[in-house]
């Protein structure tokens, strides 16, 4: 496939999957603000730190690794041997599953059963439901080295509705239930999610359109594990990888749910406070999730499949450098100038949106500080999603494995951080600890690609400058809105509310229309792809 058709098949799976992100965020917040008006905010923070955190740790620890060697290099390979490879992460899943399910049980705090009930089948069930989501992992790899990008809206955005339409009607009917609730909700979330995969391939394997594909696999009997005779099992060049981005994917899980894991081993914030803590960081990492996501994991395909991993720039076709430079330039100037605008406009609003989204009970207290130190953090995020995503696709066996050890002493700091900045300033303190983290990564980051574009005449580092005249306007913003903040909210009625989110509106509407004016080759890029 060439670069370019890489490129414009890549820029719309990270369109779908950012519109896709957005439905998901837009669900789940009104879920969550209708839930807050019919449970406790301890079942809240057992549900969406605990219990969520075993679930993601188990499906990280026990696919990460797998997708990243999997959907290195070209699409075009021995796909027996990749199946049999992604068939290894559900026994993987069933082990971390039962290991981390006893600590969970056995040896974290047990919340109280009158206050949050039936919390062991809630373990069980998020444990069970990562396993069954690991049942799909070969259908989703092939799917996403393939850039199927309706499979992926379809059968997510299924999942999420069947799951938020249960969970309303099991709040309204039965809300002592509990645990119950949320794990009935989780197990139909991944079932259905899984089900659309497998059936999408049954469907499509031996179909017309898959022959005039060339698509690689012929028949469903090809997704299960197979031998093939005088071959090995798996492609041990891929299982190689996959074991240095295992050893990296459990320091990388730590410092992303770094804060979660202090909260449920160190027991530093009590589990009411968790869920405020947590609502808060959902409502703060939207834009990183519904945008930097997707781009950061669609892109990631895109640089793995125009550049060949391990090779130095002079070895690599000139054509590909000069495309994968220009598109990581103009990426990170798009995540920059929008990692930008939410610091500067989230400082001066979010105690506004806390008290819309949750009322007093977000709106006091360290709900808005917490918000606006959120803020600058997803400026941080921004910039290191993208230098991540091009550093993990170029990066050779013998640099993953160096920046590992850069990862373990990495990780040990930020625990540290993390523990006295949380009882020094309390939850604010894992936002700082987190900003600090980014910021060492993306140092790193930066550092790898100025060297590896060192011998060449492209400079895609120059994505990180904005214009002056940008910056400046950026400046005015942020003091117009915050004296705004000052003088009309948000304890002066609907009226002065109204004249605030004008002076926002009229200040983002003239940055708007500057970025236009001076970031050109940029507002190109978004509109061609």
């Amino acid at each position: 496939m060439a670069a370019q058709d890489v490129l414009g098949q890549t820029a719309r799976l990270a369109s779908s999957s950012a519109l896709l992100q957005v439905l998901f965020r837009v669900v789940t917040f009104g879920l969550n603000a209708f839930t807050l008006r019919y449970l406790s905010r301890e079942l809240i923070g057992v549900v969406n730190v605990r219990l969520t955190l075993l679930y993601s740790t188990v499906g990280f620890l026990a696919r990460e690794a797998f997708r990243r060697a999997c959907l290195s290099g070209s699409a075009k390979r021995n796909w027996t041997k990749t199946i049999n490879l992604l068939w290894l992460t559900v026994p993987l899943g069933v082990f971390w599953s039962l290991i981390l399910g006893l600590v969970w049980l056995y040896l974290l705090e047990v919340p109280d059963p009158s206050v949050v009930p039936h919390y062991q089948t809630g373990v069980v069930a998020f444990g069970l439901s990562a396993i069954i989501e690991l049942l799909g992992e070969p259908f989703w790899v092939l799917a996403q080295a393939h850039l199927f990008v309706r499979l992926k809206v379809i059968a997510e955005s299924l999942s999420v509705v069947s799951k938020c339409i249960l969970t309303v009607i099991l709040v309204i009917v039965y809300p002592h239930w509990g645990l119950y609730i949320f794990s009935l909700a989780q197990l139909l979330y991944v079932s259905v999610l899984v089900a659309c995969y497998v059936i999408y391939f049954v469907m499509f394997l031996g179909s017309p359109e898959a022959t005039k594909k060339s698509f690689p696999i012929a028949r469903v009997k090809a997704l299960l594990p197979s031998f093939v005779e005088d071959e090995t099992f798996v492609n041990w060049k891929e299982a190689r990888l996959t074991w240095s981005f295992f050893k990296q994917s459990f320091l990388k899980q730590i410092l992303t749910e770094g804060e979660r894991y202090m909260m449920t081993f160190l027991n530093v914030l009590n589990f009411g406070d968790q869920g405020v803590y947590d609502i808060v960081n959902n409502l703060g990492s939207l834009v990183a999730r519904f945008i930097f996501l997707p781009i950061e994991e669609s892109f990631y395909v895109f640089f793995a499949k125009v550049l060949e991993r391990g090779k130095t720039v002079k070895d690599q076709k000139q054509d590909d450098v000069a495309m994968a430079a220009n598109v990581l330039e103009l990426l990170l100037k798009f995540v920059l100038l929008i990692g930008l605008t939410i610091t500067v406009f989230g400082y001066a609003y979010s105690q506004l949106a806390l008290d819309i989204y949750g009322g007093s009970m977000l709106s006091s207290g360290t709900g808005p500080d917490l918000l606006r130190c959120y803020s600058l953090y997803v400026l941080f995020l921004a910039v290191n999603g993208v230098t991540e995503c091009f550093t993990f696709a170029l990066m050779c066996k013998e640099e993953v494995d160096r920046y590992n050890f850069v990862m373990l002493a990495l990780s040990f700091i930020f625990l540290c951080i993390s523990y006295f900045l949380t009882h020094w300033y309390g939850s604010v303190g894992f936002i700082l600890a987190n900003c600090f983290n980014m910021g060492i990564r993306i140092a790193h980051s930066t550092h790898y690609i100025y060297h590896y574009f060192r011998e060449s005449p492209h400079r895609p580092l120059t994505g990180l400058l904005p214009s002056p005249a940008l910056l400046l306007l950026y400046f005015i913003s942020a003091v117009v809105t915050a004296f705004s903040e000052v003088l009309f909210c948000c304890d002066k009625g609907w009226m002065a509310r109204l004249i605030h989110i004008s002076m926002g509106a009229l200040c983002l509407a003239a940055t708007l229309m500057t970025m236009f004016c001076t970031e050109t080759k940029l507002i190109h890029f978004v509109r061609s792809q």
